[in-house]
């Protein structure tokens, strides 16, 4: 009889570890479905400011074309489907060159529409940055966790898989996470 207790204590306690691990993992895999979420939204706003961003520079740099369109061009590949790192590369590259023609055109550099437009640009790649970091931190969390025992005795068999770090190709290695260096003044 006491045999059958203690079998049974054990299980229940067992169950109740198990519950608590599974539970943790949940919220924790959750916050990094969050930080994908959160660096998307970044994203999608950066691709969101380009078009204002260029329709004011087209008043100034009119002979710029080719310019303009490579910005509209990549903005609009990396502004569909997936999120790939080589189409957000462009992109930057491409926007940096854009950002770049405020030195050229002294009129557009002091035109309040450019300034406040680069602000928010300048605003949104902090907070894609910081996106960023919030997603890795989550990772390692998520990670850590389901590495841990006991959690590892128990996490592949309930259907936790390893995160993975938001990568980066070489093209955006130090280049992505940066606001761009270029001075309007």
């Amino acid at each position: 009889m006491w045999t059958v207790i203690i079998i049974l204590a054990v299980l229940g306690a067992l169950v109740l570890l198990v519950i608590g691990i599974y539970n943790r993992l949940v919220a924790l895999r959750q916050n990094v479905k969050q930080g994908v979420a959160d660096i998307d939204a970044q994203l999608r706003l950066r691709h969101d400011l380009v078009p204002n961003l260029v329709e004011t520079v087209k008043g100034y740099a009119s002979h710029e074309q080719e310019t303009l369109d490579s910005v509209i061009s990549a903005r609009n590949r990396a502004a569909q489907g997936e999120v790939k790192s080589s189409d957000e590369a462009q992109f930057k590259v491409a926007l940096d060159k854009l950002l770049a023609l405020g030195e050229a055109y002294p009129d557009l550099k002091a035109n309040t529409n450019f300034q406040e437009l680069q602000r928010e640009l300048s605003d949104v790649e902090d907070k894609l940055a910081a996106s960023r970091r919030a997603l890795n931190a989550a990772v390692s969390r998520f990670n850590t966790s389901r590495e841990s025992f006991p959690a590892i005795l128990f996490a592949g068999a309930l259907g936790f898989q390893q995160a993975d770090f938001h990568r980066l190709d070489d093209s955006e290695q130090g280049v992505v996470d940066q606001v761009p260096g270029i001075s309007f003044q």
